[in-house]
């Protein structure tokens, strides 16, 4: 786990390592949590996004299957990859409700989502014994999921499409943490005169 403060407001930014994720995403207590948490995990969404997401916005096409956000921040319309576990738990759960496609997946406040983060937070900082989990947020999974994204040498400006970044300073600034020693590694291994 890697954190920093933030430079406005009290709390740190916080940045988990894949194991650490999928860690995250296992403490769920049920379908809609563990959406929730891979939506933020593997998917890159915003809180407010989280909430609105709907079986209708699953697409599959030629790049595989993605997930449509109608409405990212400003209202800008973007897609990004839906990894297959996670698109099953959606079309599995759609299938249980019966419900209409545009009925959100997950049907809470956005400070409901916010609460179920810090609740499991807290959780693995007692189990692990790490107070750093009670810094996370819903944001830090973003952040979390941009810069291991990159770490596994996705294109960046790939990533900030399906993030829907247009700024890299700040992309750069707010959301990549530190880079790994094993990303450090590879970078190492592809230029001989490093």
């Amino acid at each position: 786990m890697q954190m920093e403060d933030h430079d406005d407001h009290d709390g740190r930014k916080v940045w988990l390592t894949e194991r650490e994720a999928s860690e995250f995403i296992a403490t769920a207590s049920d379908t809609q949590q563990r959406i929730a948490f891979g939506l933020g995990l593997r998917c890159g969404l915003r809180c407010k996004e989280i909430v609105e997401v709907t079986p209708q916005d699953v697409t599959d096409g030629p790049a595989g299957t993605f997930l449509r956000v109608q409405n990212g921040k400003g209202d800008k319309y973007r897609e990004t990859p839906l990894p297959g576990d996670l698109a099953t738990t959606i079309s599995t759960l759609a299938d249980l409700r019966e419900a209409d496609d545009a009925t959100p997946l997950v049907d809470v406040s956005t400070r409901t989502v916010e609460r179920w983060v810090g609740s499991a937070g807290e959780q693995l900082a007692e189990q692990k014994e790490d107070d750093g989990w009670t810094y996370l947020t819903p944001h830090d999974l973003r952040r979390t999921w941009g810069t291991l994204l990159c770490e596994r040498e996705v294109e960046p400006g790939l990533v900030m499409e399906y993030g829907g970044w247009e700024d890299w300073d700040t992309f750069r600034k707010h959301y990549l943490g530190q880079y790994s020693v094993k990303a450090q590694q590879r970078a190492r291994e592809k230029v001989p005169w490093l």
